[in-house]
C-alpha cells in the first residue's frame, strides 16, 4: 500500500471546510466553511470568501454558468458571482436538520443529503434536484448523508452515511434501492469522497487523519496522511486534474491542539480525477 503525505497550502482558514470543487471558470479550487454560509476559493496564495447563505452545505457548478448550492434547508440558485438569483424554499419544516453533502449525476441532477444538527439515527433523507427544479426523495432512514460520487463508466455511485463506518455503492440504473457495502474504513468515520479517473474511490476519514483509495474492487491501495485529525473531504483539481485537494475541520478540535485544523491540503498522487459533474438546471 502507498503512504503520502498532504501538505498544508492555506491555514486554518475555515472553521469547518466541506465540499471541495475544481471547475475550468473558477481562479482555484473552492469550498465551503459549511457553518459559517461561506465558499472559499483559492486564487493563488489568496483565500476569497463569499458569504452565500445561513449554512452552505454543498455546491456545484451549473451547466449554463453560475452554482446550484445547498443551503440550510433550501436549495438556491446562484449566478457567477455567488449571488443568489433564485431560492427554491424549504425542503423540509424542521429546523433541527439541515443539508450536509452532495454531488451531481450523469444526467445533470444535483443530489443532496441532510442530517439532524444532533445526528439522531434515520432523521436524515437524500435528495434528488432534477434539472426542471423539482425535488424528490431518493433514500431516506440515513443518519450522517456524506461523500457521494460516480464512477467513470457513469453506471455507479458510491455513497456514505457516515455512521455506517463503510463506503456503500449503489447501481444508477437501479437507484439506492441497491445500495451495498464497498469497502470498510477501518479506523475513523467515513466522511466525504470522490473518485478518480481509474475508479479509485478516496475517502476522507472524519477522526481518522487521513484519505484512503480503495480500487474499484474495494482493496485498500493507498493512505494521505494529514496532521489534523477531522479529515472532512476531497476533490481532484488543477488544470490537470491531478491534484488532491483535502478538506478538514476544527470544529470540535480543542483550541490550539491541532493548527492546522480547518486548513486546505493538497497533494499529487500520481493519478488523475474526473471533471466534475455539473447541475443541468
Amino acid at each position: 500500500m502507498r503512504e503520502l503525505t498532504a501538505e498544508p497550502v492555506t491555514g486554518p482558514v475555515a472553521h469547518h471546510g466541506e465540499g471541495p470543487v475544481w471547475h475550468p471558470s473558477y481562479a482555484g479550487v473552492r469550498w465551503v466553511d459549511m457553518l459559517a454560509g461561506d465558499i472559499l476559493e483559492l486564487a493563488g496564495d489568496e483565500v476569497r470568501r463569499t458569504h452565500v447563505a445561513v449554512v452552505a452545505a454543498a455546491f456545484r457548478p451549473r451547466r449554463g454558468g453560475g452554482t446550484v448550492l445547498a443551503g440550510e434547508r433550501s436549495l438556491l440558485l446562484l449566478d457567477d458571482d455567488l449571488r443568489c438569483e433564485r431560492d427554491l424554499g424549504p425542503v423540509w419544516s424542521d429546523p433541527g436538520i439541515r443539508f450536509n453533502e452532495g454531488a451531481c449525476m450523469p444526467d445533470g441532477a444535483f443530489w443532496c443529503g441532510s442530517m439532524a444538527y444532533d445526528e439522531r439515527p434515520g432523521a436524515g433523507t437524500l435528495y434528488r434536484l432534477d434539472p426542471d427544479l423539482t425535488v424528490a426523495p431518493v433514500l431516506t432512514g440515513v443518519t450522517v448523508s456524506n461523500g457521494l460520487g460516480v464512477d467513470p463508466t457513469g453506471t455507479r455511485a458510491y455513497y456514505n452515511d457516515t455512521p455506517a463506518g463503510h463506503v456503500a455503492v449503489f447501481d444508477l440504473d437501479a437507484g439506492p434501492s441497491s445500495l451495498r457495502p464497498f469497502a470498510e474504513v477501518g479506523d475513523g468515520h467515513p466522511d466525504g469522497l470522490t473518485v478518480d479517473a481509474e475508479g479509485g474511490v478516496w475517502v476522507a476519514l472524519w477522526e481518522g487523519s487521513a484519505v484512503l483509495r480503495f480500487t474499484p474492487d474495494g482493496r485498500l491501495d493507498a493512505r494521505v496522511r494529514l496532521p489534523v485529525s477531522r479529515v472532512t473531504a476531497c476533490t481532484f483539481g488543477g488544470p490537470g486534474l491531478d491534484t488532491l485537494y483535502v478538506t478538514t475541520s476544527a470544529e470540535g478540535v480543542t483550541p490550539g491542539a491541532e493548527p492546522l485544523a480547518g486548513a486546505l491540503f493538497a497533494v499529487v498522487p500520481g493519478v488523475r480525477g474526473l471533471p466534475v459533474l455539473e447541475f443541468a438546471g
